[in-house]
């Protein structure tokens, strides 16, 4: 079977056939196009693959934003710390692998003792008589006599020095040493990418909350010119005699309100810069720029919004747990294999310091250590390295179920925020044209200030309810890519 896409001849000014031909060979003009049926499988598989393998990512990294979460990743002194625990944790791997190598020690020892018990060996008792037979026989001096020894136990003025050489043989508590390690390395990195996405999951947040407060004092400042404006209004009335003093006196009560209102806000706007600049680790009071990228958000949800779970590294650091812990229970089922060592002694030893061919040794030991017998400890270490394994596979699968509770949750309130935002759109336009139309009459003393009062707090308050609804639905966006892990982290 083969599908056909015909498309049409393109006209083209080529009035000379020499050069439309050429154009033709070119593929400038094309009559009839068909791929196989297969290509155009082939093809869709191949782009449905580059979509899912696509890291999910909604929110899009405005260079501004993404400044700052690089600055945050590579400042915040909360990621320094877990840092430090992954170097930490990489420098016991490497220790563990010594532990297969040769170790060389020196070790040296001088005794000097006084008293204490003594030997008394009676040699020359048992040979004087025999040196004396034998001189006499020679009819020389040549045998002398020679006194009893009495000799003490304690050695004094003695000395040993060594150089001992030890290499482990067979030890499986060293190679399952190293492989726990390996997995703790790993659990330790999986705790930073935790740490990593959690601050910028609050860097976005904290911006958000800047942006809207810095467009509440906007908001507040466009009231204040309105309410002054309606003072100029109300002092030509005055002036002219259609209308009372009372008014001016309202105008200026509605003007220290909203003035208030600008200086809480603008405290609000101060504390999230403070908080920003926290996350960040600058000084509080460093100027944070605005994106006016975010003053508006697609009211459509995006179809990759669903409740599936991305690869989140809280399922990592629990997986790697549960394979540090199965490595502890494959050591205590080694408890019957023996350990196998080997050591070599060079050195030497010898009394008043003498250093010669006499004191110089050389020592090679073997040494074997085997666990035949012990009352049953071994196979109870067992039972308890195997209740931790079960312990963690149970909260394996908690934890997965409370992460997939938390992506479901987390998309439906921004599916509500969304809709929420979209509520205040109406809300606004219908705030601003009913404003518009009374001050219009207002200033033509065709409506009451009490009427524009009312429509002017009518405009703010939409106004107010729509920044923050906007605001919101960027951080629960946020919110939804911490929970899906859809921010791409650089190591």
């Amino acid at each position: 079977m083969r599908t056909q896409f015909i498309h049409r001849q393109v006209s083209m000014p080529y009035p000379n056939p020499a050069e439309r031909r050429t154009a033709q060979r070119r593929g400038f003009l094309s009559e009839k196009i068909k791929p196989s049926f297969k290509s155009l499988i082939l093809y869709i598989t191949i782009l449905q693959v580059l979509l899912l393998t696509k890291p999910f990512q909604l929110l899009a990294q405005t260079p501004i934003l993404e400044a700052y979460i690089k600055e945050g990743l590579q400042n915040n002194q909360a990621l320094k710390q877990q840092r430090f625990l992954l170097e930490k944790n990489l420098y016991a791997l490497r220790e563990a692998n010594t532990l297969f190598m040769p170790t060389v020690n020196f070790n040296t020892t001088y005794t000097s003792a006084t008293g204490g018990r003594r030997i008394n060996l009676p040699v020359g008792d048992l040979v004087n008589p025999v040196y004396q037979t034998l001189n006499q026989l020679t009819q020389s001096d040549r045998f002398p006599q020679i006194s009893n020894v009495n000799e003490q136990l304690m050695p004094h003025d003695f000395y040993d020095a060594r150089f001992r050489f030890a290499v482990p043989l067979v030890n499986a508590e060293i190679y399952y040493n190293k492989k726990i390690k390996q997995e703790q390395l790993t659990m330790q990195q999986a705790e930073i990418n935790v740490y990593k996405r959690e601050l910028v999951k609050d860097i976005k947040t904290a911006y958000f909350k800047f942006l809207q407060a810095s467009e509440a004092v906007k908001i507040y400042q466009n009231a204040l010119n309105l309410l002054k404006e309606s003072q100029r209004i109300n002092e030509s009335l005055v002036k002219n005699g259609m209308a009372t003093s009372t008014v001016l006196a309202r105008s200026q009560s509605e003007i220290s309100k909203i003035e208030a209102q600008i200086m809480e806000a603008q405290n609000n706007q101060q504390n999230a810069v403070a908080y920003l600049n926290f996350l960040l680790n600058k000084p509080l009071e460093s100027q944070i720029q605005i994106d006016t990228t975010f003053n508006t958000i697609k009211t459509q949800i995006p179809e990759n919004i669903n409740a599936e779970m991305g690869n989140r590294e809280e399922l990592q650091k629990i997986k790697a747990g549960i394979n540090a812990n199965q490595q502890v229970l494959n050591l205590n089922k080694t408890f019957w294999i023996p350990k196998l060592g080997t050591a070599v002694d060079l050195g030497s030893q010898g009394f008043h310091w003498q250093f010669n061919d006499q004191t110089r040794y050389a020592l090679l030991g073997i040494s074997l250590d085997w666990n035949l017998f012990a009352s049953g400890r071994n196979k109870l270490k067992i039972k308890q390295a195997e209740m931790d394994l079960n312990a963690l596979n149970a909260q394996y699968e908690q934890v997965d179920n409370q992460l997939h509770l938390q992506v479901k949750t987390t998309v439906n309130n921004y599916r509500s925020a969304l809709e929420i935002y979209q509520s205040t759109q109406f809300q606004v336009e219908s705030a601003q044209k009913y404003f518009n139309d009374t001050f219009k009459r207002y200033k033509q003393g065709q409506a009451s200030q009490i009427e524009y009062l009312d429509a002017r707090n009518n405009l703010t308050s939409a106004q107010l309810q729509q920044s923050i609804a906007l605001y919101n639905v960027w951080i629960k966006l946020a919110e939804v890519e911490r929970v899906k892990a859809g921010y791409v982290l650089v190591e």
